[in-house]
C-alpha cells in the first residue's frame, strides 16, 4: 500500500496524462492559474446550461468557474475533482461571490462512491486527457452517477491548433458505446490561457443514459 501522507496522488492510481508528466493534477494549480482557466466559465457551457436540469454534477470541475455559473442560474451543483488546491479555489470563490455550490474530492474513475445520481452530468476538460483504457473506464464510471443527460466537452481533433490530447468523434462514440445513446456530437470551441478569444476546436456531445 502506497503512504498516502508522502503520495502525491493520493493513494489512487496515476492516470495516463499524470503518468506522462510525472506530476499529479494538483501541481497544475501551484503557480498560477492553470491553462485551462481563462478566467471564466466556458462560453458552449453558458450556452448549454439552459438545457441542464436536476442536480448537476461536475465532474473535473477544477477552480469551479462553470459549476459557479451554474449555481448562479439557481441549479443545485456539486463539483468533483482530485485537485484539493482547485477544490479551495473554488470553495473560496462560492464564499466570495454568495453561492451554494458543494466542492468535494472524488476520483472520476471511481465515481461510484458518491452514492448519488445526477440529472445532468458535465464534463468540461476531463475526457480528452484520458487514454482510450481510462475512456472505457471513465465511462463505466458516469454510469453510477447518471441518471440523465450527460454533456461532455473536449479537445476535438478537426481544426487548426488543436488543444493537447485532441480526441476524434470515433474516440467519443468507442467509449460511451454501452449504455449510454449519444444523441449529438457537434462542434465547438474550448477557450484557454494559450489561445486567442477563439479558443481551440472541440467536441460537444450530448450523451443520455439509457436505462440498465
Amino acid at each position: 500500500m502506497p503512504d498516502q501522507a508522502n503520495d502525491p496522488f493520493g493513494g489512487r492510481q496515476p492516470t495516463s496524462h499524470e503518468r506522462m508528466t510525472g506530476l499529479p493534477w494538483d501541481a497544475s494549480y501551484h503557480e498560477g492559474p492553470a491553462p485551462w482557466d481563462f478566467g471564466g466559465p466556458q462560453p458552449a457551457i453558458v450556452r448549454a446550461a439552459p438545457r441542464f436540469t436536476g442536480t448537476v454534477l461536475d465532474v473535473g470541475c477544477g477552480v469551479g468557474e462553470n459549476a459557479l455559473h451554474l449555481a448562479g442560474l439557481g441549479l443545485e451543483v456539486l463539483g468533483v475533482d482530485v485537485a484539493e488546491t482547485a477544490l479551495r479555489s473554488a470553495r473560496e470563490e462560492a464564499r466570495r461571490r454568495g453561492l451554494e455550490v458543494e466542492f468535494a474530492t472524488a476520483d472520476a474513475l471511481r465515481l461510484a462512491g458518491l452514492k448519488r445520481q445526477f440529472g445532468t452530468v458535465l464534463d468540461c476538460g476531463l475526457f480528452h486527457t484520458f487514454d482510450a483504457d481510462e475512456r472505457l473506464a471513465y465511462a463505466e464510471s458516469l454510469k453510477a452517477v447518471t441518471k440523465g443527460t450527460l454533456y461532455v466537452l473536449c479537445f476535438g481533433d478537426e481544426g487548426e491548433n488543436p488543444g493537447p490530447h485532441p480526441v476524434s468523434r470515433e474516440d467519443l462514440t468507442t467509449a460511451f458505446r454501452t449504455g449510454w445513446r449519444i444523441t449529438a456530437i457537434e462542434k465547438e470551441r474550448v477557450r484557454t490561457r494559450f489561445h486567442d478569444e477563439n479558443g481551440a476546436p472541440a467536441w460537444f456531445a450530448t450523451i443520455e443514459r439509457e436505462s440498465p
